[in-house]
């Protein structure tokens, strides 16, 4: 956590940010990226010479940084530049809540900006970098890949949150769909259920392939068949989750277990399940993917549903910021447990 004595960030004052960057404090100092990471964070076995001189060629070039040691105050504000094509907020919202956790007491403040189309994030972008942020998160509302942003030499952190760009140097933080998707069909197992069907989102959106491959995998575990007539892609909206599910059931009744691709895909299926008299969850289980509590709890039953865990994504997100602002070097695609959020619709002892 960032409270810790020992952790080290860049002066996050209001002096005019130097474009400077630990590439060029480590070429300076002739020594590698990592060296240079370790000397200005005070970790690893180096020499105080090679220790000083990386610190020495940091201040020269204008690199600051301060540990929480020194005589700075620990309440020195940070300003994150958030681009998102999230229009509603539902998943840059609690996005923002887990980063501004992560900063705890030190004051952060978010310029949420709506990149709908490549020449707007393009403009938003100039309009950060001219604003000085500390930082930057590209977010989406899907998880798809993306091309990477472009900062130049600006030093400034990126992290890539929700999606993700294919740069091995990048770090991207995303829920683990495939887990996720393994919990809900495990529950549905657990249960005794036996003749599946899923219902889910376009077939060209990762997400939706991660998924159902969890989801067959599982089964194949269990020796339980998934026929790929009673796997449904469409789009992501309620009515297609109420006509796929009647699509499915004039073809087989006998289908006991829905795995619907998000809660309102579900919510659409359990209206066409009780519409054709048949009760959930006694005569058919029926789990979503999102917990996206107004329509879960709503639902009648409560929905049983996939929690991506965009607040604990936020969280890393923000301690990815911290890490990356002490000169840290994060990278890779980062994908978070999911947890399954036990309601009505599947299981007749829970709440109904």
């Amino acid at each position: 956590m960032v409270s810790e004595p020992d952790k080290q960030f860049f002066d996050l004052s209001s002096q005019p940010r130097q474009n400077v960057t630990l590439r060029d404090v480590a070429d300076a100092a002739g020594v590698t990226l990592g060296t240079a990471s370790k000397a200005i964070n005070g970790r690893g076995r180096l020499s105080l010479e090679t220790r000083e001189r990386v610190r020495s060629e940091a201040r020269r070039l204008g690199f600051r940084f301060f540990s929480l040691q020194e005589d700075v105050s620990a309440n020195q504000g940070v300003m994150v530049g958030v681009l998102t094509t999230d229009n509603y907020g539902r998943f840059s919202i609690p996005l923002l809540m887990g980063i501004e956790d992560a900063f705890g007491t030190r004051p952060v403040s978010a310029m949420l900006c709506n990149s709908r189309d490549q020449s707007r994030e393009q403009q938003h972008l100039q309009h950060l970098l001219a604003r000085k942020v500390d930082g930057i998160v590209v977010s989406a509302r899907r998880e798809d890949s993306r091309p990477p942003i472009s900062i130049g030499r600006t030093g400034i952190p990126v992290v890539y949150a929700f999606t993700h760009v294919e740069d091995p140097n990048a770090l991207c933080v995303l829920p683990d769909d495939a887990q996720g998707a393994r919990l809900a069909t495990e529950h549905l197992v657990s249960l005794g259920r036996r003749q599946f069907a899923h219902i889910t989102g376009p077939s060209y959106f990762e997400a939706v392939r991660l998924r159902e491959g969890a989801m067959r995998q599982v089964l194949a575990e269990h020796d339980i068949a998934l026929p790929h007539h009673r796997v449904l892609s469409g789009p992501w909206q309620e009515s297609w989750g109420y006509t796929a599910t009647n699509f499915l059931f004039d073809q087989d009744p006998s289908i006991d277990a829905l795995f619907c691709g998000s809660d309102q895909l579900a919510r659409g299926a359990m209206e066409a399940l009780q519409a054709r008299g048949l009760r959930v969850p006694t005569d058919v289980s029926v789990v979503g993917f999102d917990n996206w509590e107004p329509m879960a709890c709503a639902t009648r039953p409560p929905l049983t549903t996939v929690d991506m865990n965009l607040a604990q994504v936020g969280r890393y997100v923000g301690e990815s910021l911290l890490a990356l602002f002490a000169g840290e070097q994060r990278s890779g695609i980062v994908r978070l447990p999911c947890s399954l959020i036990l309601r009505g619709s599947s299981d007749p002892s829970q709440p109904g």
